[in-house]
């Protein structure tokens, strides 16, 4: 059995959370009406990192995925949702913890 800290085992909520952006990018491709060959082609990756992508296996680069989310266009708003300074809490803490240079 393996243990909890194992890097090779996906937590549950990880691997469901590919799963589902899986099926978004999928369902954003197809909104797009884009085939499967041309979001790899134009994301310039294989349709099986592509399928893994949308199958949410969880084995693409960073990269990739943002690749494709360039392709499908949706790159920036998950960029942006990821950004500190979007939320509440970034924005109260934010003269707490960064140096000021870094602010500028």
């Amino acid at each position: 059995m393996a243990a909890a800290n194992d890097p090779h085992v996906i937590p549950l909520s990880v691997a469901r959370s590919l799963r589902v952006l899986g099926t978004h990018v999928s369902n954003w491709r197809k909104l797009n009406r884009l085939t499967a060959a041309q979001v790899a082609e134009r994301s310039g990756i294989s349709r099986d990192t592509l399928r893994a992508i949308e199958q949410g296996k969880g084995t693409a680069s960073t990269e990739n995925l943002l690749r494709v989310l360039r392709t499908i266009g949706i790159m920036d708003h998950l960029v942006k949702s990821a950004d500190p300074y979007e939320t509440d809490v970034g924005r109260l803490r934010m003269d707490e913890i960064l140096p000021k240079r870094v602010r500028d």
